[in-house]
Formats: C-alpha cells, sequence, structure tokens
C-alpha cells in the first residue's frame, strides 16, 4: 500500500516527463510538488517538507548535482537522481554527493515506482530498530542500531540512511562476506534494475567517514571479484 500523505519533490524541466511521473505517483496517493530548475527545488525545499526528492542532472540555473550537493548540507532526504541513458559519469557524481539512488533514462513507470516506493518504505523505517539491540563494538568504532548512530575515535560520524545499513550489515556478521547483490538486497528489498558498482561507492564514502586510512582500511575489507566484509577481531 503507497504511504499516505507522503510528499514527493518532482525536478525536471521536461514537462512531458513531469506529466509521465506525476500521474502514476499521484494515483499511488502521493502529493507531488513540480520544480522545473535546480533553484526552484531548493526554494521548494526550503519552505515545506518533503520524503523523497527526484532530481534530474541535466536542470536550467543549478544543475542536480549541485542541487544534491547543496540538500545533502542540510537534510537527509532520500535523493533518486534521473541520468542520461549510458551516462556513467552523472551517477557516479550522483552518488559521491548523496544521492541515494539513480534511475537511468529512459526508464519504464513500473521500474519508477518500484523505486519510489522502496525508498518510502526505507523512510518509515528509519530510526526503528527493535528495542533493546545492543550496540556494536569493534574496536574504536561503535554502532548504536536503536539511535541509528556512529561513534568513531571519540566522535560521532554522521552517515546517510543507505550507509548505515550497509555498515550495520556488515558490523552485524563480522568475517562474513556479503556480495554486493546482497548488500543492495539489504538496503533497497531487492537488487532488480540495480548496479551493484552503486555499493563501491557508498563503500568508498564509508571509508572515508569511519577509516584512518581508507587506503589501508581496519574496519571495511574488499573480498575481490565476490563482496565486502567487516573486521573479525580473532583474524584481523
Amino acid at each position: 500500500m503507497a504511504r499516505r500523505g507522503a510528499r514527493i519533490l518532482l525536478v525536471d524541466d521536461e514537462q512531458a516527463v513531469q506529466t509521465l511521473l506525476t500521474y502514476p505517483l499521484r494515483k499511488e496517493g502521493y502529493e507531488v510538488i513540480a520544480a522545473i530548475d535546480g533553484q526552484e527545488a531548493l526554494d521548494h525545499f526550503a519552505q515545506q517538507r518533503f520524503d523523497l526528492v527526484v532530481l534530474d542532472v541535466m536542470l536550467p540555473k543549478l544543475d542536480g548535482i549541485e542541487v544534491c550537493r547543496r540538500l545533502r548540507t542540510r537534510s537527509q532526504v532520500p535523493i533518486i537522481m534521473l541520468t542520461a541513458k549510458g551516462d556513467e559519469v552523472d551517477k557516479i557524481n550522483g552518488l559521491e554527493v548523496g544521492a541515494d539512488d539513480y534511475i537511468t533514462k529512459p526508464f519504464s513507470v513500473r521500474e519508477f515506482r518500484s523505486r519510489v516506493k522502496a525508498v518510502l518504505r526505507r523512510g518509515t523505517m528509519t530510526g526503528r530498530a527493535p528495542a533493546g539491540e545492543e550496540p556494536i563494538r569493534s574496536g574504536e568504532l561503535e554502532i548504536d542500531p536503536e539511535r541509528r548512530s556512529i561513534r568513531v575515535r571519540g566522535s560521532d560520524a554522521q552517515l546517510t540512511y543507505v550507509e548505515f545499513e550497509i555498515l550495520a550489515a556488515l558490523a552485524s556478521a563480522p568475517g562474513r562476506v556479503l556480495s554486493r547483490e546482497m548488500l543492495l538486497e539489504h538496503v533497497w528489498g531487492d537488487s532488480t534494475y540495480r548496479d551493484p558498482r552503486t555499493v563501491d561507492v557508498h563503500i568508498r564514502h564509508l571509508r572515508e567517514k569511519i577509516e584512518l586510512d581508507a587506503k589501508q582500511p581496519e574496519y571495511l575489507f574488499t573480498v575481490r571479484g565476490v563482496g565486502y566484509r567487516f573486521r573479525d577481531s580473532e583474524r584481523d
């Protein structure tokens, strides 16, 4: 069932795209606010609360990458970016500045609806870890699932929803190798339509936030050709 009352900021300068995407979202019961350029998107965001931002990369005034970067300085709202077919640079840049997911044009309405539902479903679960779930401690890193907080070397680390979920999944099974597909399914519910390299970008962000030296990690290890594992205190 759709999450009633969820408000979505849909940012695209093509009227045809606005019409195509607005109809199925409103049919699902979401409230959709449209913006046709980057500055208008920021203005709307400053005035209202949103549960999701759908953001095209190519926009007048301010492009989607810059809008995403600015939104991330003030909010952890989920962001789905719309990128041109085959433009790997836009995809990576979007993830680098904090987007949670991306969809490559052209895409089906069915795929779009699936992505939106998955992101909004995640949003309803944020901060709802089972009561009493014990913090995970390893070295100088502490992960508190109930509070969704991270402390490393005595300081708080600010993680996005996706980064926290990936880290918590790995840390909950120290030493166990989780494939990229397994991590995608853990965070998004399935790996359909998603490029496994998305996980690589989020892992890189995590290392920059929790490791002393991202190139020589203490906590997050790459298992070449398979996926990633969290440190095992008995072997690392």
